[in-house]
């Protein structure tokens, strides 16, 4: 499998699908999930065949790999779900202020443009990390990127932001402390 031979892959896959499957369907709860779950293990492996170390035991190494993968999927819906609790209730706060509204939407347009003008991949990386909330290393796999890369690049996004929105600080501060007392 590490020197790309399809019919060995394919093997192990055949192989150790419907276990991880139905390991994956422990924590997922959901069919289609717990597959989706497997799939993105199997793709990773195919992708990052030439580094795979499985330390003796394949199965071992499938199987915390849909562990590790089911875990992670449930806690970025975790954060998922309490930005989109945090983002209603903040939403519903707003609503009664037409100011507030028309404040809101200048500071939208403002953060959409200082986005617009980041360089290419500045932004790519940038929206991937705050709005995807992807790993850097995902970034990176996904890029075809260093890690590093990713690093710097998210550093000078959030340098160039910090300078594009400085003089809406206030703005942001004003919403914050009029979101936290209510």
């Amino acid at each position: 499998m590490k020197q790309g031979n399809e019919q060995a892959f394919e093997k192990v896959f055949k192989q150790y699908f419907k276990g991880l499957h139905a390991y994956a369907y422990t924590f997922m709860k959901d069919d289609d999930q717990a597959e989706e779950i497997v799939q993105n293990v199997f793709c990773r492996i195919w992708e990052k065949r030439s580094q795979l170390k499985t330390d003796g035991s394949l199965k071992g190494y499938l199987y915390r790999a849909v562990h590790n993968e089911s875990l992670n999927y449930l806690k970025h819906q975790k954060t998922r779900d309490a930005f989109q609790v945090h983002y209603n209730q903040s939403g519903e706060a707003l609503a009664g202020h037409a100011s507030e509204k028309v404040l809101t939407a200048e500071l939208g347009q403002h953060i959409q443009k200082a986005l617009d003008e980041l360089p290419q991949q500045c932004r790519t990386i940038f929206q991937m990390s705050r709005f995807e909330h992807l790993k850097y290393q995902q970034i990176a796999d996904q890029l075809n990127l260093s890690i590093k890369t990713v690093e710097n690049q998210m550093g000078k996004a959030l340098k160039i932001l910090r300078v594009k929105l400085a003089e809406f600080l206030p703005l942001v501060l004003f919403f914050l402390t009029g979101l936290f007392k209510k």
